[in-house]
């Protein structure tokens, strides 16, 4: 093939990819008009119909960020890449392009004025965005440093020693190092919005876990509100009591003083996050002057007032002495010390519970989080190793307890007697009141000027209780909008620039003054840590989970985790629940639990991309590959059934009875053939989920496949040849009776035929269902619904005829649910038999599905019977015989006929119905005879019946007419008829005869029947192996 010549007239960089824009084409030679072709439905010759189209052009577009993203860039139309429909079409012809193909703008292809308009507003205003140090590592410190750091440090370190204590902090900051680098790899993982650790959890696990989390997460976080409010207050009526000011008493103090200071927390919130950064701000500063302040303090020498509590300055045997523990009390003892520390070190998700308000989550949260971790606990290593280098354990605190004083120097005890004081008696009578283990304001002691410690904690206890109010609304917010609990979506509606959830503001101070006036949170509290606990456990098992499925959406920009990390990390904070107290950790587990299985009920409509998914599909996949290593075996037999339904909502009775001896137990598979034209797969596209969620509703477990054909038989075959995975195939074709068939085309009877005999050689058992009402419910019928399956008043097959001589009508397809209806196959059944006729052994299929439908609540009132033929001499022989095997295969019928007359000539009358039947078929009659005959459609092809072929079918002819009338004669009243079905030799039994047959044996019967034939393998057994 000769390349295009490039001459003067074609210029290359005229046919430069251009990239679409909301339906427009931005090139440097304007707008393409290809574009213009799927947008305005005109022909692509405009500008260029005088130009020939050379080999150069092309509508692929260079990879741009727009193709990927889900959001607008304020001042441009928002790119979007050529679909594969519009690069390999024909743009010369004038039809319409697949429904499937979304375009930007609207129907007609042409900006609107309302467009326009939007382009000349004014950008919108930029909320306020925080970077990593002020949004994240700030907040965080502030979160982790608390109470604890000033009033339990250093009674930590005086009973469990400094070294102990070291293990304590560093095992603790351990635990929230690992939840950090978690947290890290998930917010690195993708964009992350607002929403924070519920939006972590819930994107990464799904759902159920992740909305369990995010409403006991942000009720928690409204309850620490509560809970540092009240230890602010605390702090400040003990400074009141001390200088003799008292409002009421000191229960109804905390109240006032904490209801004041939520109020104003409230009013600095709903101001903005602006404010609420800087007061944040301001609250870090107070912190690090306070730490300053005792650092001072600790190199000043000690005055003797000091010295008389306990403080010398840094001194080698005081760190010496306490270093090691000193347990002192019930609670002495290494867990008991590191069940009261460990809450100190968390608060490390303040940062990422405001992602939705950082410019670049995915970078501030992993640099702060971590940051914040490592700066907190050097902060607590100094404090620790400062202190109890600085200050005894016991000091009385008297300034007259000096060895000068002494009544007998030579029996004081302790590292103060070097230093010339002696607290012997104190220390041995328990009535020292100073020291670090009896002295909880000992940094207050330390500090060069003491307030700046009680201004520290100040700083603490209200940057703590503000930032736990900033989250809360947020995290609730974010569920709410996800719509996964009733009744919460009024408080997801945000105001501002900030999309600030001030309705959630409001509730959070709602619940948190609750908590106020209690003024008593020592029994709540312990259930709170649990349940920041419970969400660190979920956010390690979250990378762990992610990370083990192998998914290919797994791929976070933050490299330094280990999923063994993360699974040791959510192990160790399951562990410290039940250390720290187990009733409160078997509550927080409680509520997990029922928050997770009503989200389990509900199934949410949300689909997140779960690693939950991945999972599945993993185990679905590692299952499937497993069974190829197991033989299959006649005890583990199961109907694995597809079901020529079409579209499942328009042959329900179908589905349903299917579903009866599939559910739980084996594979369903609804299939349909689309052979409505040449855009036939836009019909598979937009109805492939609804037909899905159709089943789903109906609660029928079952999947659904959909296939494009030029012909039914074609697809069918496509269908039983490529459907299943491995061992989980079908086996078994179930269709319904072609009703109209005498009235149909000849050649949409023959292709239907020959589908059952496609079956046969493919080794498939066949099933096929009649009703006297009919199978299709749809009227009238779609225009995408496969007529092969048709079961309606009208001929099926017609259908299909008509279907090729008629222009598609596609577009008129509308994704409207259908209607759920009602069929006898979901009534609860009478007492009534389910007849079934076991003529011919097949393998005992015939026999295995009665018993698979009356293990089912709904047909367990049923008594099979089985009928077979046998002579009348030996009839009770022959009974007891079936009754044996019967016996053996277990299957609990103890109902057995013989039927002797079965071998007995039909009704003359019924052979004349018979013949009338297929009288339109016959090749060799007499023209008065030969009222439906045309050229085309009875006197030629394969579905006629010559003389020969007549004679040579005409015992099994009378054999299905003398059957009907046994049908008739013993099962007018049953539930459901089980028949053998006959089958129709190749080459030797036509298609309009064969489905004569068919016909005959199932006509006038008002119970449904189900014509089975197995594929002549045993599907039963009474051995063990």
């Amino acid at each position: 093939m000769e390349l295009p010549v490039v001459n003067e007239g074609v210029r290359l960089n005229a046919f430069r990819p251009s990239v679409v824009s909301n339906g427009k084409a931005a090139s440097s030679s304007g707008e393409s008009e290809y574009y213009g072709y799927f947008g305005d439905r005109c022909s692509v010759a405009s500008s260029r119909a005088d130009s020939s189209i050379t080999g150069y052009e092309t509508l692929d577009a260079p990879p741009h960020y727009d193709f990927y993203a889900n959001t607008e860039v304020w001042g441009r139309r928002r790119k979007s890449r050529p679909s594969l429909y519009q690069l390999y079409a024909n743009p010369q012809e004038d039809f319409k392009p697949p429904v499937y193909e979304e375009s930007p703008v609207g129907h007609s292809g042409e900006t609107t004025d309302e467009d326009d308009e939007d382009e000349q507003k004014e950008p919108p205003a930029e909320p306020t965005r925080f970077g990593w140090v002020q949004g994240v590592l700030i907040r965080c410190m502030l979160n982790i440093w608390g109470v604890i750091l000033y009033l339990r440090l250093p009674w930590i370190t005086a009973q469990a020693g400094i070294g102990l204590t070291w293990v304590i902090i560093l095992l603790s900051s351990t635990i929230t190092g690992i939840t950090g680098l978690s947290t890290s790899a998930i917010a690195t993982n993708g964009k992350v919005k607002g929403g924070g650790t519920y939006f972590l959890i819930s994107r990464s696990l799904g759902p159920e876990l992740g909305g369990s989390i995010g409403l006991i997460f942000a009720f928690a976080n409204a309850v620490a509100v509560a809970m540092h409010t009240v230890g602010f207050a605390e702090t400040v009526t003990d400074l009141m009591r001390e200088h003799g000011a008292v409002m009421v008493d000191k229960t109804n103090d905390i109240r006032i003083i904490g209801i004041i200071t939520v109020t104003c927390l409230l009013g600095i919130s709903l101001a903005g996050m602006s404010w609420e950064s800087k007061a944040q701000v301001v609250f870090f500063f107070v912190i690090m002057v306070s730490f300053a302040s005792y650092i001072v303090g600790t190199i000043m020498p000690a005055s003797v007032e000091k010295q008389s509590k306990g403080f010398f300055s840094y001194r080698a045997d005081i760190f010496a002495q306490n270093f090691v523990p000193g347990w002192r009390g019930k609670e002495g003892n290494f867990f008991g010390m590191f069940s009261i520390f460990f809450p100190s070190a968390t608060g490390i998700l303040a940062g990422a519970n405001i992602s939705g308000d950082l410019k670049n989550p995915t970078v501030a949260i992993p640099k702060g989080t971590l940051l914040a971790i490592f700066f907190t606990t050097f902060s607590y290593l100094i404090i620790s190793a400062t202190i109890g280098a600085c200050v005894v354990r016991d000091a009385s605190g008297v300034l007259n307890d000096t060895l000068v004083n002494s009544s007998n120097p030579e029996s004081c005890v302790g590292t103060a007697c070097q230093y010339g004081w002696d607290f012997s008696e104190c220390t041995q009578n328990g009535t020292c009141t100073f020291g670090l283990i009896n002295y909880y304001q000992t940094m207050s002691l330390v500090s060069a000027f003491a307030p700046l410690i009680t201004a520290g904690i100040f700083g603490a206890t209200l940057s703590s209780a503000l930032a736990c109010l900033v989250s809360a609304p947020k995290v609730f917010q974010c569920l709410c909008k996800d719509k996964l609990y009733p009744f919460i979506g009024f408080f997801g509606k945000g105001y501002g620039k900030n999309d600030e959830p001030l309705r959630g503001y409001l509730l959070t101070y709602i619940i948190a003054s609750c908590f106020i006036l209690i003024a008593e949170l020592n029994t709540i509290a312990p259930i709170i840590s649990n349940f920041f606990l419970c969400s660190y456990t979920l956010i390690n098992f979250s990378c762990f989970h992610a990370s083990i499925t192998n998914s290919p959406g797994w791929r976070p920009s933050f490299r330094f985790y280990s999923k063994w990390l993360s699974l040791l990390g959510a192990v160790c904070c399951v562990a410290i629940m039940f250390l720290l107290t187990w009733w409160a950790a078997l509550i927080a587990f409680g509520v997990v639990f029922v928050l997770l299985g009503y989200t389990l009920y509900k199934k949410p409509a949300v689909n997140w991309g779960s690693s939950v998914q991945a999972s599945s599909y993993n185990l679905a996949l590692n299952q499937c590959v497993g069974l190829n290593q197991v033989e299959d075996h006649v005890k583990n037999y199961r109907p694995q059934c597809l079901v020529l339904t079409g579209p499942p909502s328009s042959r329900p009775a179908l589905v349903d009875l299917v579903s009866c001896f599939t559910k739980g137990l084996s594979l369903m598979m609804c299939a349909d053939v689309m052979t409505s034209g040449p855009s036939a797969s836009v019909v598979q596209k937009e109805n492939g989920e609804k037909h899905v969620s159709w089943l789903n509703e109906r609660k029928v477990k079952s999947f659904y496949r959909g296939v494009v054909s030029s012909d039914l038989r074609t697809g069918v075959n496509v269908l039983m040849q490529g459907a299943g995975l491995g061992r989980i195939k079908p086996n078994v074709l179930l269709l319904g009776f072609k009703k109209s068939w005498c009235s149909d085309s000849p050649q949409a009877l023959h292709e239907y035929i020959g589908i059952l005999h496609d079956a046969f050689e493919l080794q498939y058992g066949v099933c096929m269902l009649r009703m006297k009402e009919g199978l299709d419910v749809s009227h009238p019928p779609q225009s995408h619904v496969n007529p092969a399956f048709d079961e309606g008043p009208e001929s099926v097959c017609s259908t299909l005829s008509r279907a090729h001589l008629q222009p598609s009508t596609i577009t008129t397809i509308t994704s409207s649910p259908e209607p759920q209806t009602t069929t006898v196959f979901r009534k609860k059944q009478e007492k009534k038999t389910i007849d079934v006729y076991w003529l011919c052994d097949d393998g005992g299929l015939i026999l295995l599905l009665p018993y698979l439908l009356t293990r089912r609540n709904r047909w367990s009132r049923c008594k099979v019977r089985v009928f077979v033929s046998g002579r009348p001499d030996k009839k009770e022989e022959q009974k007891q015989e079936v009754l044996a095997l019967i016996k053996k295969f277990r299957l609990g019928f103890h109902d057995v006929e013989v039927l002797t007359d079965v071998y007995d000539n039909p009704q003359p009358h019924n052979v004349q119905l018979f013949e009338n039947m297929v009288a339109p078929y016959r090749k060799d009659q007499s023209p008065k005879q030969d009222l439906g005959c045309t050229p085309t459609k009875v006197c030629d092809g394969p579905w006629m019946i010559t003389e020969q072929d007549w004679e040579r079918n005409k015992a099994k002819t009378l054999r299905q007419i003398r059957l009907n009338e046994i049908l008739l004669d013993y099962s007018r009243e049953a539930a459901l008829i089980l028949v053998t079905m006959p089958v129709g030799r190749k080459g030797g039994c036509p298609s309009s005869l064969y489905m004569a047959w068919l016909d005959f044996i199932s006509r006038d019967l008002r119970p449904p029947v189900l014509l089975v034939r197995g594929n002549q393998e045993n599907v039963l057994t009474f051995y063990c192996q």
